[in-house]
């Protein structure tokens, strides 16, 4: 091996966490970690049991396993490196890779994993994370020399997704490839995350075997219940209860421990109070146990004890290699006939059916599967996770859409954690499957500290979970029937193509009340064309109204219903339809409901059957081919296709990229930041900001800065024309309020004299006057304010609204999370209420449009390039009729959070 060069003066870096845990393909865990020179026993034990074979590869012909170990621990943590993967109680290392500087630029690279884990991704998760590593200590290349032969090495780094260079020498075939983590590196990993994912969930919603521990004799007992609904489900597998009290319970065998059962589970479901939960934990691990559900609460949702034990717990699992869900849920179900996995302690069971089901609450998943089953809604799996321990949503959306029985998802959510991952896979399961959620805490409960104008207005609500669902295609929900509702309908009724309604009934009043209601959402009650009009007088009863709605009065029977549809249908005169039925002597709700499912067969568009009153009993069939989606009220059939034309819209929009504009210089922006944050200064200064936007090309008026009032008189005089006069002053936020901003000044004496008037303004606030911000009079213009907020876990947050010195009173605003693609950046400003104001209201001249999605395209690439930028404010931005320039800035950095490793879960 080279020696490495001396780079000891090289600055410090922030370097991404170090101790991760990884999924492997099978969706099992393995913790990677620095190595440490106390690691040198363990690596030599994991090269002297590899096979004559690998260890040969590994040492390309030499075989000298007491080097290859000296080798490994031999790290400086920034020349020369190693990262060990390991798994097991107590931990084994399975892995080990390390790179050495060979000089300034590159370094050489090797690996060893352990036989019985070649090909399950783990060497492609630590070259990932050496990367990492060795691209924040200015090494952009990595070099390996590997046997002709070995070819599954050859395979992990043709399938890295990093651009190989190969050459063959002597033999041997040299690799070099960029340690950078480009796009398509990151596809590439987010691919094997997706693998781990399904194979993850799969373990639990597909085991051989399940055994409970804490089964009870009880009937009543969550115990109890679940080895019922197991044995009650039909379950394809061996249920094996755990009770060291009990001999047999419900007929079955039950066994002390998880020690003691015949072969090691796949699935252990743990229902123990949760003091005793550790140690089934431990007893799980060292069986062999590939998955645990842990019913019990008491844990981080009480914080103190029990957010330690859940801690405890959580680690365990990881370094067993197991999988996670819950603790504190209510189980989880399957209803595939091969599997038929009722492991839940719920007391209804919803039927077979398309929709993939979450529930982070308990409570809420209780609720969701009685309203399921009582609606008939069918599910093809549900899972109840809790804390959310390990196994998330997230998870949960990979697995569902990779799973054919799966045609619809809905969750119920109340935290994200990791709403950036969340957000890249719902947006491309969106496009095949809809999602619905329900996502709690609408008001927050306490104000954020609003340092800027952007956290001001992002303070108020979760404007960042209905910008993240608008991205991703989610329908969002406002409560669990809506949730139900839209699923009904979305998930057995063909794609909404527009939004023209036809209400058909037999009640006038209702009819009018659900035409208000489309027209509320947005939906158009049209008016009939004339020869569908005169079809229908033929078929509906005497004295009927052919309009729209179509009220055939209290005299229409089961076989009105059916013809009026079916004429609506053959004549095309409506994107859906919404069928309202009032009981009515002489006419049962069951044949009306019949009648519509009838009509309904084989129909092209949404079908709305709303069955009102007490006949709303008519239990409707568990996803009926063909059949109307069924109501309670007009409304709520409403909202539902209102949330069903939404999600069509979306599906039919073009689908944008991440820009990345011209022109940007990103190392000088780097070395902007880089010095402030060393200085510990927050607020950066009103130079650093104005260079900071330079570096990204973002237009501005132009600035100079004075410390004296003469000095401003002497560069107004050199900008000529009217100026503007503004104060300079650390962390004061509203200048205008204290008369620390002056317009349209011109010549000498308006200059001065403004000035003295700014220090007198400035002096009487109570504030320290730090010099003079001299500005050229923007052109004449609407003002809007751009901004970001650094989101503790959404990340870079862009806003854009009305700007000015009314933008709090206004609170025009949208938002979208980074990186904004070009669609993004033209809905962001499209979606105010004051757009009118830049498209030519009332005759204005339009002004520039797109040079406003310039600046977010440009603002979107520079946060997320420095995740060092907590907050950015431009307020105003002045939009022209031809550009937009930013009168104002502020930006804010502080140290950055360590970087999340490529397949860290």
């Amino acid at each position: 091996m080279t020696s490495a060069p001396d780079t000891s003066s090289a600055p410090v870096v922030t370097l991404p966490r170090q101790s991760v845990d990884v999924a492997l393909r099978d969706g099992s865990t393995v913790h990677l970690r620095p190595v440490t020179a106390a690691d040198r026993a363990g690596i030599a034990a994991l090269l002297g049991a590899m096979s004559p074979d690998s260890l040969y590869f590994r040492g390309c012909g030499q075989v000298d396993v007491d080097w290859l170990s000296d080798w490994a621990v031999d790290t400086d943590a920034s020349d020369r490196y190693g990262v060990v993967a390991s798994t097991g109680l107590p931990p084994a290392i399975v892995a080990h890779a390390g790179y050495v500087r060979i000089d300034p630029h590159r370094a050489e690279i090797a690996f060893e994993v352990a036989d019985r884990l070649q090909g399950f991704g783990i060497g492609t998760l630590l070259l990932g994370q050496l990367a990492m590593i060795a691209s924040r200590h200015d090494i952009d290349t990595f070099v390996a020399s590997v046997m002709a032969s070995n070819r599954r090495m050859l395979e992990l780094f043709r399938s890295s997704g990093f651009p190989l260079d190969e050459r063959i020498e002597a033999g041997e075939i040299e690799v070099s490839f960029p340690t950078a983590i480009s796009e398509e590196v990151l596809i590439a990993f987010e691919a094997r995350q997706h693998q781990s994912s399904v194979s993850a969930v799969r373990t639990f919603l597909h085991p051989a075997s399940v055994a409970v521990v804490g089964a009870s004799r009880h009937p009543d007992a969550i115990g109890g219940v679940l080895i019922r609904n197991l044995l009650e489900g039909g379950f394809n597998g061996a249920i094996y209860p755990v009770n060291p009290h009990a001999d047999a319970i419900l007929g079955l065998p039950a066994y002390g421990s998880v020690i003691e059962l015949p072969q090691a589970p796949e699935l252990v479901v743990v229902a123990v109070p949760a003091a005793g939960v550790i140690a089934v934990a431990q007893e799980c691990a060292r069986r062999g146990a590939r998955a645990m559900l842990v019913i019990s609460s008491g844990f981080s949702e009480v914080g103190g004890e029990g957010l330690e034990r859940q801690r405890a717990l959580v680690d365990i699992c990881r370094r067993a290699g197991m999988r996670l869900i819950g603790p504190n849920c209510l189980g989880l179900l399957n209803t595939d006939p091969a599997v038929r996995l009722n492991a839940t302690f719920a007391r209804r069971v919803p039927p077979a059916g398309r929709v993939g089901m979450m529930s982070q609450s308990g409570g809420g998943a209780i609720a969701l599967m009685d309203v399921a089953a009582e609606r008939g809604l069918g599910l093809s799996s549900f899972v109840s996770v809790g804390n959310k321990g390990d196994i998330s949503g997230n998870d949960l959306l990979e697995y569902w859409e990779d799973d054919d029985a799966t045609g619809l998802i809905a969750l119920y959510l109340e935290s994200f954690g990791n709403p950036r991952r969340f957000a890249r896979v719902a947006r491309r399961v969106s496009t095949t499957k809809p999602i619905l959620a329900v996502k709690s805490g609408r008001t927050p409960a306490g104000s954020r500290a609003a340092s800027s104008h952007t956290a001001a207005l992002l303070s108020a609500a979760d404007v960042t979970v209905d910008a993240l669902f608008a991205q991703a295609g989610v329908i969002r929900a406002d409560t669990l029937g809506e949730l139900l509702d839209t699923a009904a309908l979305i998930g057995t009724q063909p794609l909404l193509r527009g939004s023209r309604v036809a209400i058909v009934t037999n009640g006038g009043g209702p009819g009018i009340m659900c035409a208000d209601s489309c027209h509320a959402a947005g939906l158009d009650v049209v008016e009939l064309a004339g020869g569908i009009r005169r079809r229908l007088e033929r078929i509906v009863p005497e004295h009927s109204a052919c309009g729209n709605p179509i009220d055939m009065t209290a005299a229409a029977t089961a076989e009105h219903y059916r013809a009026v549809i079916e004429t609506l249908l053959a004549g095309d005169a409506a994107d859906a339809i919404i069928s309202l039925f009032v009981p009515a002597l002489g006419t049962a709700a069951a044949e009306v409901a019949a009648a519509i499912d009838g009509a309904a067969a084989g129909a092209y568009i949404p079908l709305a059957s709303v069955i009102i009153g007490a006949a709303a009993d008519v239990a409707p069939e568990p996803d009926a081919a063909g059949g109307a989606a069924r109501f309670r009220l007009p409304e709520d059939a409403v909202r539902a296709l209102a949330q069903a034309a939404e999600h069509a819209r979306w599906l039919a929009r073009p689908t944008g990229r991440p820009v990345e504009p011209e022109g940007c210089r990103p190392e000088d922006a780097r070395r902007i930041i880089a010095e402030a944050v060393a200085a510990g200064r927050g607020w950066l200064s009103d130079v650093e900001v104005w260079e900071l936007l330079d570096c990204y090309r973002i237009p501005r008026v132009r600035t100079e800065f004075a410390g004296s009032a003469e000095e401003a008189v002497a560069l107004a005089a050199e900008i000529g024309g009217p100026v503007a006069l503004k104060a300079r002053a650390s962390g004061l936020l509203h200048k205008s309020d204290i008369g620390g901003v002056l317009l349209d000044l011109e010549g000498d004496a308006m200059v001065r004299s403004g000035a003295e008037e700014i220090r007198r303004a400035v002096a009487a606030a109570g504030v320290q006057l730090d010099g003079l911000v001299v500005q050229q009079m923007a052109p004449g213009g609407v003002e809007l304010l751009v901004g970001v907020v650094h989101d503790p876990s959404f990340g870079p947050v862009v806003a854009c609204g009305a700007g000015g010195t009314t933008a709090e009173l206004l609170r025009d605003v949208a938002v979208r999370i980074t990186p904004l693609t070009e669609l993004d950046a033209s809905e962001l400003v499209r979606s105010l209420r004051t757009f009118p104001l830049l498209d030519g209201y009332r005759g204005a001249p339009r002004l520039d449009v797109r040079a406003v999605e310039d600046v977010l395209l440009r603002v979107s690439a520079m946060v997320e390039r420095h995740p060092e930028i907590a907050e950015l404010d431009l307020n105003p931005l002045i939009v022209a009729t031809l550009g937009a320039y930013a009168s104002d800035a502020r930006v804010r950095v502080r140290p950055p959070e360590p970087e999340r490793p490529v397949g860290a879960i």
